[in-house]
């Protein structure tokens, strides 16, 4: 590749003055940063830390293998031979040569030797561009031309997430979607209004079909999706769109198949996975023996390294870590009685460096167990991330929805979600109703829930799916769609499955409900700001006929918007409002289809429909 792994597209100056800003916060706070050790304090010391690097005249090649009796590198350029190109050692385990006749796209692995004398060709754990997950490691150089250089995203109160996965989200005459393909439809996802992408893994994973939360190699980019520059033109594109790119990230295992780092050196203990594992009973994940020894800190360094190549090499606006509690406990069951100790200082460590070295760029925990330490400051003794998937939003939400019987429906349960806050900050929580996870693993989207098989034609999967974003995009925190969501896909998230585009047409107003929605969230104008504020109020709660009132507003007094809810199956007449507005405007109604320019209300009654829907601001607030 163009640039070593530890200068991550920047100067070392630049770095070096990035490490100095987090280094001295660090000294300052509570918590344990520890800086990557090749990304600063051995670049001090002049010692070469792990990668490929262009030299003058060719490449200089380095791999951390510290229990290996040799190494050598053989590729392309050598014509496979065996043993290849001898490597020296050095004293922190890693091995390096240079070569002159190493060209850009030649493929190579590392022939190691294991102190027995066994030798083994691996891929390299830092490469940018694989083959294939059981292929070649390919020398990359970094030549792509950005046309987008300093994007900033939409303000956190204003952010709308819309989740996809690269293989499904536009596949086109049957064949696996790209990221080229994805581009395509970037022009819709524009108009529909979101401003954040969240991808679903795309480092290379076994095989070309996967929901990628298996990591095969961290570094490299999945071919099959397009590779290194097929993300960067997407990032770019995306850019240009006024749409920011979050990467999903695995940290809690890697593989489990297709696992070269396995037993990388020759050495492990126990028949555990060796340098880049825990040799002891915190290997263990639900996804296999695989968990990273976050205690080693050449691992710290490889996972660090990592998370910071999407956001500066590749121009990504933010991370989203996969089940953090799989890394900060060995069960997951945050008991309290397996903590990885370690886990949190790699944690606090990476959201560190992003935070002061990184601008606007975001972090996002899935962890689920609804701690304010995960998103509570650095400073203060928390993890440090922006935001967390709210568990105490999405399954309630989902519960009172899919509720057949309005007895069941319990309005208390949505009053917690809606005004759930964690570290004292409304946007410290993504609130969504379907994401990858919920709408697979045995469960659905919240349609299918609904009317198992009959979603098309059903009257009541339409209301609730209208409802469910509704709550989604009304909410105090930042919105998530998951691909599909906004013209009623059904059944649920499959690899195999491509989405169904023409349910566009099938089902436009359903599409362009929610399009309104989103671009009401946004409040862009005085008519809608209060939905981008941190204050929820209720206002109007009836349990016997299941209509739930709430006022969203910032700290402008006049700046509200009065979101209505009826989450009941009948139609009433001369319903009685309480808390509106004293000269209310309609800014969006459902009544089995939009409704808006027919609201009339009088005297604060309204005809009521059911599963009806109703949002108000001041008419004084018009532009």
């Amino acid at each position: 590749m163009g640039l070593a792994v530890f200068i991550i597209g920047t100067s070392v100056a630049q770095l070096t003055d990035s490490i100095r800003v987090v280094a001295n916060y660090a000294m300052q706070s509570s918590f344990l940063f520890i800086p990557s050790r090749w990304s600063a304090n051995k670049m001090c010391e002049n010692s070469i830390g792990p990668g490929v690097v262009k030299t003058q005249t060719g490449y200089r090649f380095s791999v951390w293998a510290p229990n290996a009796q040799s190494v050598s590198l053989t590729g392309d350029f050598n014509d496979w031979n065996r043993p290849g190109i001898s490597m020296q050692r050095q004293d922190n385990g890693v091995w390096w040569c240079e070569t002159d006749d190493a060209k850009c796209g030649h493929e190579y692995k590392y022939d190691v030797t294991n102190a027995k004398g066994d030798s083994v060709l691996k891929n390299d754990p830092r490469a940018r561009l694989m083959t294939n997950s059981v292929g070649n490691s390919v020398i990359y150089d970094d030549a792509f031309r950005w046309e987008v250089e300093d994007f900033k995203p939409a303000p956190i109160h204003q952010r709308i997430i819309y989740e996809l996965h690269i293989g499904t989200f536009h596949r086109k005459n049957g064949e696996q979607g790209t990221f080229d393909s994805a581009i395509e439809k970037l022009d819709y996802l524009a108009s529909l209004g979101v401003n954040m992408i969240e991808l679903m893994p795309v480092n290379e994973f076994a095989g070309d079909i996967s929901w990628g939360y298996n990591p095969a190699c961290p570094f490299a980019v999945e071919e099959a999706y397009g590779g290194p520059d097929g993300l960067k033109r997407f990032i770019d594109a995306a850019h240009k769109h006024g749409i920011g790119v979050i990467m999903d990230v695995v940290y809690n295992h890697f593989g489990p198949s297709d696992l070269d780092i396995w037993q990388f050196d020759g050495w492990s203990e126990n028949d555990k996975g060796g340098i880049y594992f825990y040799n002891d009973e915190r290997s263990a994940t639900p996804w296999g023996d695989t968990r990273p020894d976050y205690g080693r800190q050449e691992v710290r360094d490889y996972i660090t390294d990592n998370a910071l190549m999407w956001l500066q090499e590749f121009k990504a606006d933010g991370l989203r870590m996969d089940m953090v509690p799989f890394m900060r406990t060995v069960s997951g069951a945050d008991s309290g009685e397996d903590d990885i100790p370690e886990a949190y200082e790699l944690i606090k460590g990476i959201n560190g460096f992003i935070q002061h070295a990184c601008g606007e760029k975001m972090t996002i925990a899935e962890d689920l167990h609804q701690h304010d330490y995960i998103t509570d400051p650095l400073d203060g003794g928390g993890c440090g991330y922006t935001a967390q998937w709210d568990a105490a939003f999405v399954h309630p939400v989902r519960e009172v929805l899919t509720q057949s019987d309005d007895e069941n429906v319990n309005l208390d349960v949505l009053v917690d979600a809606l005004c759930k806050q964690y570290s004292a900050s409304p946007f410290a929580r993504v609130v969504y109703t379907e994401s990858h996870d919920e709408v697979a693993n045995g469960k659905a989207r919240l349609v299918e829930e609904v009317a198992p098989g009959n979603v098309d034609d059903d009257y009541f999967a339409r209301q609730k799916g209208v409802l469910a974003a509704t709550l989604v995009l009304t909410s105090a925190g930042i919105p998530m769609l998951f691909q599909g969501q906004e013209f009623k896909e059904t059944g649920w998230f499959n690899d195999t499955k491509d989405l169904d585009w023409s349910r566009r047409n099938s089902f436009d107003e359903y599409l362009e409900a929610i399009t309104e929605l989103v671009n009401l969230r946004k409040g862009e104008d005085k008519a809608t700001t209060g939905l981008t504020g941190a204050n929820t109020e209720v206002v109007h709660r009836d349990s016997k006929n299941k209509v739930l009132g709430y006022r969203r507003f910032n700290d402008i007094a006049n700046e509200s918007v009065w979101v209505y809810l009826h989450l009941g199956g009948e139609d009433i007449d001369d319903y009685q409002l309480s808390g509106v507005p004293v000269d209310p405007h309609c800014l969006f109604a459902w009544s089995d289809g939009l409704c808006t320019q027919s609201v009339h209300i009088n005297n604060r009654k309204v005809r009521l429909p059911s599963f009806g829907i109703f949002i108000f601001t001041e008419r004084g607030n018009l532009g």
